[in-house]
């Protein structure tokens, strides 16, 4: 087999192995460019330049700086320095699982955290108002009310406890 065809076998696989990985990674609530873009960044195994994630994505360079500041927000991606390169480098955080999981449960805990303050807030205004409703159905919006504010705290307990960054090992 030739380079040349060798090179094109290992284009094509690698495509496969990006698009496949990016699948997945979009279960993380990322945007279908950002994991692509991550997933570049994870096979390709060495710091990236906004200019090279671009032409490997065929991107331009400004939508790659938007999807890397998002990947660096999450922590999921960083900055590296290299001797002689005057670009900023960005190479994927190998520490997937961990990464990801820890994300992804911050994310629902803090969705969760604020949909139970504003269910509490929703709860202290029908206590405000209780004597302009009728008593059965302020008592029954009350107790949904308790129920759904339970729920949230069930959701944090739940994902705290999955939260790999609280774990002792």
């Amino acid at each position: 087999m030739s380079e040349t065809e060798n090179n094109s076998i290992m284009s094509e696989v690698q495509y496969h192995a990006i698009t496949e990985f990016s699948k997945t990674i979009e279960m993380f609530s990322l945007t279908p460019s950002e994991a692509l873009l991550f997933s570049t960044l994870y096979i390709e195994g060495e710091p990236m330049t906004l200019d090279e994630m671009s032409e490997a994505l065929a991107k331009s360079k400004t939508s790659m700086s938007t999807g890397i500041r998002s990947l660096l927000d999450l922590n999921l991606v960083e900055r590296v320095w290299k001797k002689g390169v005057r670009k900023d480098l960005y190479t994927a955080n190998s520490d997937l699982f961990n990464k990801f999981m820890s994300s992804y449960i911050h994310k629902w805990l803090d969705a969760a955290n604020r949909q139970k303050h504003s269910l509490e807030e929703t709860k202290l205004l029908l206590k405000k108002e209780r004597k302009e409703i009728k008593s059965g159905e302020a008592d029954h919006l009350e107790e949904k009310l308790n129920e759904m504010i339970d729920f949230h705290c069930l959701i944090s307990k739940a994902f705290s406890e999955l939260d790999p960054s609280n774990s002792d090992s």
